[in-house]
């Protein structure tokens, strides 16, 4: 079983019956797609007009691709959160295209910078997802207070058991009461499974007899949630480090998945997050919860591009449909919805 997230694995093919009920459904799909995207959209307003007025005002008021028009370039990117690094690249292969010839006239940058961001955003980002048939398939979610962990847990919970999936669930931020109570809801509405010890009890315990009890009753998936914060950064890691330890004794290879949720609102400070995370417990996919409103978009493409994690849910909202697979394309295109294209010579 690969954890796709939702839904079949993208590489199997579809029964006949399922593409006959694929394309019957397609008119009901679409629009539930197109409410999603203008919802992202909306999410990504402070990025997005960033970008807006940054390119309105170069296009209005450059006629060549000069290097007056390449530094004002800079400062629009760098003010829509991209990052310095990912500016310079940009920059840098947009003036090797214009010595090239390939681009002409400022109107076609747009279109050029699109491609380039899709580019960083899907290049030599690896799944280090373990790919399994055994069950349960262990996901250990993390991530600090206040990221929407305990939310996107019981969204997942939510969209795996309307897929048919049987699920138990660990509420093993012990520290939180709340959050064990949070997550017995979402459990009862979701028709899950829930395995809660007291509070301020061993997560580690709590983790240990999820995995017993999803196994003996042969659960296709388990999640584990974690504390966001103890005494100090090193005890937490150190939490974490001991419920992995604890998931590969009981369940070889657990966990499959390693789920790092942030806070998109946070900017480069959910890059700094993600790189922690990754470095004390290793992190093979990223959720980017509170899309929004406030939300800062470069922050995506920062954390795919230095730390090589793949995005993997993106969540816009309090309902379960409100958390959707990433899709780097889409989010390019959230961005810069309202941005005038241009021709682009170069396909």
């Amino acid at each position: 079983m690969v954890f796709g997230l939702f839904g079949r694995k993208k590489e199997e093919p579809l029964e006949e019956s399922a593409k006959v009920s694929e394309e019957n459904s397609a008119d009901e799909v679409q629009p539930k797609k197109s409410g999603f995207f203008k919802r992202l959209s909306t999410g990504l307003t402070k990025t997005r007009k960033n970008l807006n007025d940054g390119f309105d005002r170069l296009v209005g008021s450059h006629a060549k691709l000069d290097d007056d028009f390449m530094d004002e370039l800079e400062e629009v990117l760098l003010s829509a959160d991209i990052g310095v690094d990912i500016t310079m690249r940009i920059v840098s292969n947009l003036r090797l295209d214009v010595k090239k010839n390939l681009l002409k006239d400022t109107a076609q940058v747009v279109a050029f910078v699109k491609k380039e961001l899709v580019a960083i955003i899907t290049q030599d980002v690896t799944d280090h997802a373990i790919e399994t048939d055994e069950k349960p398939y262990v996901v250990l979610v993390i991530g600090v207070n206040g990221s929407g962990k305990t939310t996107t847990i019981g969204k997942m919970t939510a969209k795996l058991t309307a897929e048919g999936k049987t699920v138990l669930v660990a509420a093993a931020d012990t520290f939180r009461a709340a959050a064990i109570d949070q997550l017995e809801e979402w459990a009862k509405r979701s028709n899950a499974d829930l395995v809660r010890h007291q509070p301020g009890s061993d997560p580690s315990a709590v983790v240990f007899d999820g995995l017993k009890a999803a196994t003996a009753r042969g659960h296709d998936v388990m999640i584990a949630d974690t504390a966001g914060r103890l005494h100090n950064k090193a005890n937490l890691m150190e939490e974490l480090k001991k419920i992995k330890k604890i998931m590969g004794r009981e369940n070889p290879g657990a966990p499959h998945e390693t789920l790092l949720v942030l806070d998109g609102a946070t900017g480069q400070n959910a890059v700094n997050q993600a790189r922690v995370f990754h470095d004390e417990v290793g992190v093979t996919g990223i959720v980017l919860t509170k899309l929004d409103g406030t939300a800062k978009g470069g922050v995506v493409i920062n954390i795919m591009e230095k730390l090589r994690i793949p995005v993997k849910l993106i969540g816009i909202g309090e309902g379960i449909d409100d958390l959707r697979e990433f899709d780097a394309k889409d989010f390019v295109d959230a961005i810069f919805t309202g941005v005038a294209v241009g021709t682009d010579e170069q396909e």
